[in-house]
């Protein structure tokens, strides 16, 4: 029974195993590794930090000549198509619910709160995600064919933005018309213009 109970406690008993006596600190505590000012190869020493810690160095890809940044850090045509398309939706479905709310409450046929209420929220679900997604499809075209001009001139400049508008105004009411796509391309165009020498001018 001692003889069992004695393997046991030899079982029970170990130690930390260093790759080298050298490596072993009996000095260390939590706060020494906390410290910004601690060794990298004292982690574990068969991590393989000798030479130090490597970092990821990320460095903004340049982009077209003339490519300016805006309020988002921009590294191509890739994240404006990313920043764009979530902007414009996010900010057409906020403005499309509001005249949604707004149109609700006006048609509302009765003052009862119950029926004002059902009304508000069929107008806010009606108007945000049609306005939403029409200008969400709408700038992923202008940015992709905003940046196709781009890649194709080898350089960008609000002639671009404003080709790349007319084309998307166009496309977008292809279906409705040659008159209505006409009308839709110069709007678009417009807009482009404005937001284009807007940017190239205040940011």
């Amino acid at each position: 029974m001692s003889h069992h109970t004695t393997n046991i406690e030899e079982e029970e008993t170990f130690a930390p195993i260093y790759a080298n006596q050298e490596d072993f600190n009996p000095n260390d505590t939590v706060s020494s590794f906390l410290n910004t000012s601690y060794d990298p190869t004292r982690l574990h020493p068969l991590a393989g930090l000798g030479g130090g810690l490597d970092y990821l160095n990320l460095e903004d890809s340049e982009g077209l000549p003339g490519t300016q940044n805006g309020i988002v850090p921009s590294r191509g045509w890739s994240d404006d198509l990313t920043y764009g398309t979530g902007v414009a939706y996010l900010s057409a479905l906020s403005m499309g619910g509001a005249f949604g709310f707004y149109e609700g409450l006006r048609s509302s046929p009765s003052p009862a709160f119950k029926i004002r209420l059902n009304t508000v929220l069929n107008g806010m679900t009606r108007r945000g995600p049609f306005i939403g997604n029409s200008a969400g499809v709408m700038a992923l075209m202008y940015n992709g064919v905003n940046g196709i001009i781009g890649k194709a001139r080898g350089y960008h400049d609000p002639l671009n933005s404003i080709a790349a508008g007319a084309i998307t105004g166009a496309l977008f009411k292809s279906t409705a018309g040659l008159r209505a796509a006409g009308s839709a391309g110069g709007v678009c165009a417009v807009a482009a213009g404005i937001w284009a020498f807007g940017r190239e001018k205040f940011m």
